[in-house]
C-alpha cells in the first residue's frame, strides 16, 4: 500500500444536530473523543446536507450530486449505486457496517462486504426486514424496544419519543453497531488500504439512551428555543400541516405536540445527547481498535450526520423542515501528521463535497460532472473561501404531505425557502436572526433580496441540468 492510499475511516450519524460537540462551542456536550478530534483535525462549521431526509441526502452524498439530479428524492427512492465502487476500482477494500439507508437496504453499492443496521423503528420501509441488530436480538431470545412496545406506556403521547433503554447494554443498536465495527476490525485478516464506513443508527428517534448518560444531561441547563405563537402563525401552510401531522402519527415512536411541556422537552433533548455521548464514547473504542491493529498509522477518519433534528425547536419535530438544526451538520476530517490540526472553517460547504475529496484521496479522479466541490485543498489547508451559496431540497413523501417540492437556497447571510407553484415562502436574514424565527417573506423591504435569491435558485436549476446532462440517472 502506498501512502497515497491512506486507509479513510468514514463515521455516520442519523440525525446528528451541528451543536452537539463541546469543543465546537457547546459545554453543555459531553463529547470527549469528538473533542479530540476537533483540536486535532479540520473542521467545517457551516458544512450543510442537501436534503431534508435521510435516503436523499445520503444518496446525494454518496453519489456528489443534488437530489433532483440523483432522482433520489425521498426515502425508498431505488439507490443502488455511489462513488464507494471507484474505491473499490482503485484496490480499496470496502466494508460497511451499520446504517447507509440505501434502498434496496442491503444492495452493495460497491462495497465488499455489508453488515447492516438500519432504523430501529421501521414502518414506512421496510417494516419486515431483519438487519443484523434484529437477528442478534432474536438469537439471544430478546425483544427489541419499538412502537409497539412504547405505546403500551401510559404516558406515551407525552414523551416525545423519549424512553429509557431497558434491554441489556450492549443490546442497544448504537453499542451493538460500535462492537460489531471493533470485531471486524480486529478479526478480519488487516487489509489495505481500507475504506470502512460505520453508520450508527442514533440519535435518530426513538430517543433511548442507556439511562446512566441521560442522568447527568437532565440535571443540565439545555437549550431550549423559545417558540412564540407568532413564529408558529407566520409559517407557511406545509410546516403548519406537518406540525398537525406530527401529532396525529407517530413517526419513529415520536408523537409530537402542538405545545409540549418544559419537562418533556427537557427530557427529549436529554435523552437525545445522551445518545450522542454514548456514540462518542464507541468511537474512541473504535479509534484504539484501529490503532491496535495498526491502521491508523496511514489513515483518514471523517465524522459527520445525514441531518439535524428540530427536537421541538421551531415547534416542529425530527426533520423535513429547512431550518439550521436540520440542514446544518458536524464534519470533521482527522488525520495528525497528515492534515492541518486544531483548523475550523466557517465557509460554506455542502456536506456532498467530502465525496470528491475521499475520491483525491485515494488517488481517484472524481467524475467531471458531478455536482460536489473537493474539500481537500481546504483540508490541507490551502487558502478557501467555501462556496457562495448552498442547496437543499425535499419532495413530498410520508411525512411532509403538504408540500410537493421544497428547496432551500442560503448565503452567508440570507436563506430562502422555495415552494414550488407557490406563493408562499420563508425568508430569513441570518446575520440579524440567526435563530430564524422572524420571516421576511412578506415585508415590502425586503422583496429584492428575495427576487435575487429565486434568481439564484432558479439560475442553479438551469446550470444543474446543463453541467449534468450527461450523467445518468440510470447510474443510481
Amino acid at each position: 500500500m502506498s501512502d497515497s492510499q491512506p486507509n479513510i475511516i468514514f463515521i455516520i450519524t442519523d440525525q446528528q444536530r451541528f451543536d452537539t460537540i463541546a469543543a465546537l462551542g457547546f459545554d453543555y456536550m459531553d463529547t470527549p473523543v469528538l473533542d479530540r478530534l476537533v483540536r486535532e483535525g479540520v473542521s467545517f462549521e457551516q458544512c450543510h446536507v442537501t436534503a431534508a431526509s435521510c435516503a436523499p441526502a445520503r444518496a446525494s452524498l454518496f453519489k456528489g450530486y443534488y437530489p433532483h439530479t440523483t432522482g433520489i428524492l425521498k426515502n425508498a427512492d431505488r439507490w443502488r449505486r455511489s462513488w464507494v465502487e471507484l474505491l473499490n476500482d482503485a484496490g480499496y477494500h470496502c466494508t460497511n457496517v451499520g446504517k447507509m439507508h440505501s434502498w434496496p437496504f442491503e444492495t452493495p453499492l460497491g462495497f465488499d462486504e455489508r453488515y447492516v443496521v438500519e432504523n430501529k423503528d421501521r414502518y414506512l420501509e421496510g417494516r419486515y426486514y431483519f438487519d443484523e441488530w434484529d437477528k442478534a436480538l432474536r438469537f439471544r431470545g430478546l425483544v427489541k424496544q419499538q412502537r409497539e412496545q412504547y405505546r403500551k406506556l401510559p404516558d406515551y403521547g407525552e414523551r416525545l419519543g423519549a424512553f429509557e433503554w431497558e434491554l441489556p447494554e450492549d443490546a442497544h443498536p448504537d453499542v451493538f453497531v460500535g462492537d460489531m465495527a471493533i470485531w471486524w476490525i480486529d478479526n478480519f485478516p488487516k487489509t489495505e488500504p481500507l475504506f470502512l464506513q460505520i453508520g450508527f443508527p442514533g440519535p435518530h428517534p426513538p430517543y433511548d439512551p442507556i439511562p446512566r448518560y441521560a442522568e447527568p444531561y437532565l440535571r443540565k441547563d439545555l437549550p431550549l428555543m423559545d417558540v412564540t405563537d407568532e413564529e408558529l402563525e407566520k409559517q407557511p401552510p406545509p410546516f403548519q400541516e406537518l406540525r398537525r401531522h406530527n401529532c396525529e402519527i407517530d413517526h419513529d415512536s415520536v408523537v409530537h405536540q402542538l405545545s409540549p411541556s418544559q419537562q418533556a422537552r427537557q427530557r427529549q433533548r436529554a435523552y437525545y445527547l445522551a445518545n450522542i455521548t454514548m456514540i462518542d464514547e464507541k468511537v474512541g473504542q473504535i479509534l484504539e481498535a484501529l490503532e491496535r491493529n495498526g491502521y491508523l498509522e496511514n489513515s483518514v477518519v471523517i465524522f459527520t450526520s445525514d441531518h439535524g433534528d428540530c427536537l421541538t425547536d421551531h415547534g416542529h419535530s425530527q426533520k423535513w423542515t429547512m431550518y439550521e438544526a436540520i440542514t446544518r451538520v458536524p464534519l470533521v476530517v482527522w488525520a495528525p501528521g497528515r492534515f492541518p490540526q486544531g483548523v475550523r472553517l466557517d465557509g460554506l460547504c455542502q456536506q456532498m463535497d467530502i465525496g470528491p475529496a475521499i475520491l483525491e484521496m485515494a488517488g481517484v479522479k472524481p467524475p467531471e460532472t458531478m455536482e460536489a466541490i473537493s474539500l481537500l485543498p481546504a483540508i490541507e489547508g490551502e487558502t478557501w473561501a467555501g462556496r457562495s451559496h448552498l442547496f437543499a431540497e425535499q419532495a413530498k413523501d410520508g411525512i411532509l404531505t403538504g408540500a410537493e417540492f421544497m428547496t432551500m437556497v442560503r448565503s452567508d447571510q440570507w436563506k430562502i425557502v422555495h415552494f414550488m407553484e407557490q406563493d408562499y415562502g420563508q425568508l430569513f436574514n441570518l446575520a440579524d436572526d440567526p435563530n430564524e424565527t422572524n420571516d421576511l417573506w412578506d415585508q415590502p423591504a425586503d422583496q429584492q433580496i428575495k427576487q435575487d435569491m429565486l434568481a439564484v435558485l432558479r439560475e442553479w436549476r438551469i446550470r444543474s441540468q446543463y453541467d449534468t446532462a450527461d450523467w445518468s440517472q440510470d447510474w443510481r
